[in-house]
């Protein structure tokens, strides 16, 4: 209303205003003649504009009631809805409001009978425990000893029967585990042995470098042992040049150097040409010949075994393995047949074969590899592997090949079982006698610090372990438990190749004379 009011107000100014300016202009400019039919025409237009605007401000305000009364009757119609929702949930709410009522009173009648339960169960109960302490008090008084007596002679007799029955539990899991996995096993490394079968190589610590005649031995010498000398300060090899005719021996524990010994006097025998600037000449481009040959045995060690994707400084590592011995056994013959091994048994046990004949060639290449020499070979390996981004399987098959870090992929146990099958073959490598007395006799002195150990004998270059005890000290079940803690103690603290068989002897005599 207040705007039609504005509105209406405005359209009246608006025509004073335009009357007041016609009448202005009519004053003043207009001649007097026409003075009145302009007055007239104004009044008469203004008329019609004023009807008009006055027609216009009511069709307006006629438009603005209509809406406002839309407005007002939806907004009645909201309100009406809202009541009766309102009313609707009002009924229900009474409604659950009285069945919460009656849910009351049938919880209040319940919590009524359930304290006279509780009543007599309390009673009950009294009587119960009145009647079970006459009851101890009788049996108390008819065994002679009390509850608590009882009760410990119960559990002791519980606990020996207990034990008992458990140690023949343990026999019976163990038989059948060693009928089953033992048959398995033995079938899987009888058929990967069988399928592995590497020449023996057996390497010194001496090369024997012959020659035709003595002639040329001293040539070699030199004037007053100069080129002998050369030779040795550049090689790093001993040259032994008087004991044996027709030979010269090269002595040095490092077989790479003695290789390039052996080569650079064979180029200078050849040349006839030995002095040392020429010595000289010839053991660095020697050496340099030879790093091209381990490079290249390397890749065709790779490509022989089918293991594709090996980093060059891991492919020059398996090279220098050919230069290497661990006991006496050359170490890429070692490692070549310890990967046919893995891949072997992986694939009779549904592994990845080719994960383990990976693994398998590089268990040992901490041991020609010239990085921080004071870390177990093992752990060497794995740390070269790692830098090298091998598999974490690979990783840890190097790491835990000797036990020293712990296995978390199935593909580690093949790796430690091939390197055992490898080194323990007849022939395979030489075991200084004194190391082996000491193992010998280490497991010995294990079994004897049990008690009740009389004897112990180390048979079958220390794969079984015969341990004698005495009757009276040992019963048949200790005995048993005790051929379990010997294995589990010489497992945990000795290094030895394949598996000790433990076994304890128990025996009673009875003697006596007829006279």
């Amino acid at each position: 209303m207040e705007n039609i009011i504005i509105f209406v107000a405005v359209i009246l100014i608006s025509a004073i205003i335009g009357f007041g300016v016609a009448y202005y202009i009519v004053t003043k400019i207009v001649t007097p003649k026409k003075k009145e039919q302009i007055l007239k025409n104004a009044e008469q237009e203004g008329e019609n504009i004023k009807k008009e605007k006055i027609f216009q401000a009511k069709e307006k305000f006629l438009q603005m009631k209509a809406s406002h009364e839309q407005f007002v009757a939806e907004k009645n119609n909201q309100l009406q809805q809202t009541e009766n929702k309102l009313k609707q949930r009002e009924l229900v709410l009474n409604q659950q409001n009285q069945e919460l009522q009656k849910k009351q009173k049938e919880i209040e009648s319940i919590k009524e009978n359930l304290k006279g339960q509780v009543e007599i169960v309390n009673r009950k109960s009294e009587e119960y425990e009145k009647l079970k302490a006459e009851a101890i008090e009788n049996l108390e008084s008819i065994a002679g000893m009390s509850a608590s007596d009882a009760k410990n002679q119960l559990i002791e007799s519980m606990k020996a029967e207990a034990r008992t029955q458990a140690m023949s539990y343990i026999n019976d899991i163990m038989d059948e585990a060693r009928l089953t996995a033992s048959k398995e096993a033995k079938r899987i490394v009888i058929n990967t042995i069988q399928r592995t079968a590497p020449e023996t190589a057996i390497e010194n610590a001496v090369t024997v470098f012959n020659i035709e005649s003595d002639e040329i031995k001293g040539r070699i010498i030199g004037r007053e042992g100069r080129n002998i000398r050369a030779l040795e300060a550049a090689t790093g090899v001993e040259f032994v040049v008087d004991d044996t005719p027709e030979a010269i021996l090269l002595s040095a524990f490092d077989p790479v150097r003695r290789e390039v010994a052996r080569l650079a006097l064979h180029q200078l025998v050849a040349d006839g040409r030995i002095h040392p600037a020429r010595i000289e000449e010839v053991v660095s481009k020697v050496q340099k010949q030879l790093e091209d040959e381990i490079l290249e045995t390397g890749k065709r060690t790779c490509i022989d075994l089918g293991i594709h994707g090996l980093n060059v400084e891991l492919v020059k590592l398996v090279g220098r393995m050919k230069y290497r011995s661990s006991y006496g056994q050359n170490l890429l013959q070692h490692s070549r047949e310890v990967a046919n091994i893995c891949a072997t048994m992986a694939a009779e046990l549904g592994l990845n074969p080719k994960l383990a004949k990976r693994a398998g060639l590089l268990h040992d290449i901490g041991k020609v590899s010239d990085e921080d020499p004071e870390l177990p070979h093992a752990i060497l390996g794995m740390k070269l592997a790692e830098k090298y981004k091998e598999k974490p399987e690979v990783c840890n098959a190097i790491g835990a090949h000797h036990e020293e870090v712990e296995m978390i992929s199935l593909i580690s146990p093949l790796v430690l079982v091939g390197d055992a099958i490898s080194g323990a073959r007849p022939g395979a490598r030489r075991e200084v006698i004194e190391s082996y007395i000491k193992r010998l006799k280490e497991m010995e002195d294990i079994a004897m610090a049990y008690p009740g150990v009389t004897k112990t004998y180390a048979i079958q270059a220390g794969r079984e372990l015969r341990v004698i005890v005495g009757s009276k000290q040992v019963s048949d079940q200790e005995a048993e438990t005790l051929s379990l803690d010997i294995a589990k103690k010489i497992q945990d603290e000795m290094v030895y190749p394949g598996q000790v068989k433990i076994t304890v002897i128990r025996e009673t005599r009875s003697v006596s004379f007829a006279k």
